[in-house]
Parts: structure tokens; C-alpha cells; sequence
């Protein structure tokens, strides 16, 4: 799979996906709410309910997910564009669109090459981990109303 953006329109904004057991993943997005004291982003685990339904429709593995993915302008990103699509509205991490000079093939490479090889290098959790009191509410399990 390419991993081109494609439209995601009928999402909220500023939706990340991303794997729940994950520890790196987890500490990502901690470090998103720490610089988003408006609280604009929303977190859905692929391990709930909401997240399946997503990564299913994006053609991501809920069992084996090999990419995050973020709702931004309507679109959906994955992989490395995901990451700078996140970084892109935060200051100070103006330098972060550089990689997009790099070929998406070269960044998704990069990306490939961490997300492998996550699990070992930064550990797993055996469920999703409980996010801290002053995130839970911008994390998504259930799909929101209306």
C-alpha cells in the first residue's frame, strides 16, 4: 500500500489513530496533549471500538497496526505525513516540514524501519494503557454523536 492521504471529510479534525499498546505511541501521544493546551486534539486507541472501525476503513491492521494515522483538513495521514501533519501546527517544529523534501517512499521507509521494530525497542503494554485524569476525555473509544 502507497499510503497516499486520502479524504476523510466526515471525520473530526484533528483525530490521531494511533496503537494503544504501544509504548512509543503512547509517549506520542502524551507529548501531543502536553503542547495542545486547547485541547483541539483527540486521540482514538485502534484497540477501541472506534479505532477498529477506522483503521478497517483506512486499511489499517487493528491486529498488527503498521501505521498511525491523522485527521487533519479533511484528509487522512499515515505514517511519517501523519507525524507532520501533527507537528506542522505547533511551535517551534517549523523545521519538521524539511522532511517533506524527502520523497514519500524515503520518509515511509524511515518510518517503516522504527514502526517494526517499536514493540522491542520501546516496549508493549499487554492493554491499552489508562491515559493520566487530564487526557481521558480527549480519548475516543466509542465513535462521537453527530
Amino acid at each position: 500500500m502507497a499510503w497516499e492521504p486520502r479524504p476523510a471529510a466526515d471525520l473530526p479534525d484533528r483525530l490521531i489513530l494511533y496503537d494503544g499498546v504501544c509504548v512509543l505511541c503512547s509517549r506520542m501521544i502524551r507529548f501531543v496533549a502536553a503542547r495542545d493546551p486547547e485541547g483541539r486534539w483527540r486521540f482514538v486507541p485502534v484497540q477501541s471500538p472506534y479505532g477498529r472501525r477506522l483503521a478497517e476503513r483506512f486499511g489499517i491492521d487493528p491486529e498488527a497496526p503498521q501505521t498511525n494515522a491523522v485527521i487533519r483538513d479533511g484528509r487522512a495521514a499515515f505514517k511519517l505525513d501523519a507525524a507532520l501533519a501533527v507537528l506542522d501546527g505547533m511551535p517551534g517544529w517549523g523545521f519538521a516540514r524539511l522532511a517533506r523534501l524527502l520523497p514519500r517512499p524515503v520518509r515511509n521507509w524511515g518510518y517503516d524501519r522504527i514502526a517494526r521494530n517499536r514493540y522491542r525497542l520501546f516496549g508493549r503494554t499487554e492493554s491499552c494503557s489508562l491515559p493520566p485524569p487530564g487526557l481521558a476525555a480527549r480519548v475516543l473509544t466509542d465513535e462521537p454523536a453527530g
